[in-house]
């Protein structure tokens, strides 16, 4: 559905060169820390830059050439945009109705009352929780085929979380063919959702696998200074020091456990990918 091929883009200070696709039916996490190019690749593929080289083609057409009714097959939702304050959600149906041909207000309004929301009061009445949630039913309710959905449950509780994560696999369950591309900072979130995670880290994928890959292959070591010069390093993908020596990340944590069952090896976790494989936060 989306194909992203040597997108890059260069700016003084940052240079961005990432390819990574998603199939329909697939919902992919792209991870990094702040200042990574997750952003940046959000608003690629959405043709809000315009990219040095490369191609991101979504619906096997080019993103810039997208005719109308291929993109509202598109929905997205941005931590720090939406509709304006003094806004209910009947004024939000009425132009989406008039904005998308697919849009059903009446299905919308009663999507926003089954998840309680208040159809008549402004969203500057509203909780984080209650806007996640009404960014997430507009961004699903003119039946798009593709999500984008940037930190779409950052800053809520774990309810919360919980609903909004439902209401998203209830978007796929409903019809094939449907696909979903968010980045998070809350790894669970991304466990519990994804098929595969794309590792991001100054503008460069570090890691693409899916969630069971990493939950089955992935471990982390953790060594003390002799332990690691007696250890084979080939299988390590990252090493990082540590107070009591070092911390390693490998892709096969089998094979450290049966040839070395003297050392600690933990499953390793997205956020143990991100420590690992990752620099610190850029500026």
């Amino acid at each position: 559905m989306l194909d992203v091929k040597r997108l890059q883009m260069h700016y003084p200070n940052f240079d961005l060169d990432v390819s990574f696709s998603v199939a329909e039916d697939e919902v992919v996490g792209l991870i990094g820390r702040n200042g990574a190019g997750k952003s940046t690749t959000f608003k690629a593929i959405l043709n809000l830059l315009v990219p040095d080289s490369g191609a991101v083609t979504l619906f096997d057409q080019p993103v810039a050439t997208l005719a109308p009714k291929d993109k509202a097959r598109i929905g997205t939702t941005f931590p720090e945009s939406f509709f304006a304050e003094s806004f209910t959600l009947q004024d939000i149906g009425r132009i989406m109705q008039a904005s998308y041909p697919n849009f059903s207000q009446a299905e919308f309004l009663t999507s926003c009352t089954k998840q309680h929301l208040p159809l008549n009061k402004s969203l500057k009445g509203f909780s984080t929780g209650m806007k996640a949630k009404a960014k997430l039913l507009v961004a699903m309710s003119h039946e798009a085929d593709f999500l984008l959905l940037d930190e779409p449950t950052s800053g809520l509780d774990v309810l919360v979380r919980q609903e909004v994560l439902a209401m998203m696999q209830d978007y796929l369950d409903a019809r094939s063919g449907r696909a979903i591309l968010l980045s998070s900072h809350i790894s669970t979130d991304l466990e519990t959702l994804c098929d595969r995670i794309v590792l991001l880290d100054a503008g460069h994928i570090k890691l693409a696998a899916t969630v069971d890959e990493i939950q089955t292959n992935y471990g982390v070591l953790k060594l003390t200074a002799p332990q690691y010069d007696q250890v084979k390093t080939d299988h390590l993908l990252a090493v990082k020091p540590r107070p009591f020596g070092y911390q390693a990340l490998t892709d096969q944590r089998e094979y450290y456990q049966e040839n070395y069952p003297q050392l600690v090896i933990e499953p390793a976790t997205l956020d143990d990918l991100l420590v690992l494989l990752t620099e610190e936060e850029q500026s």
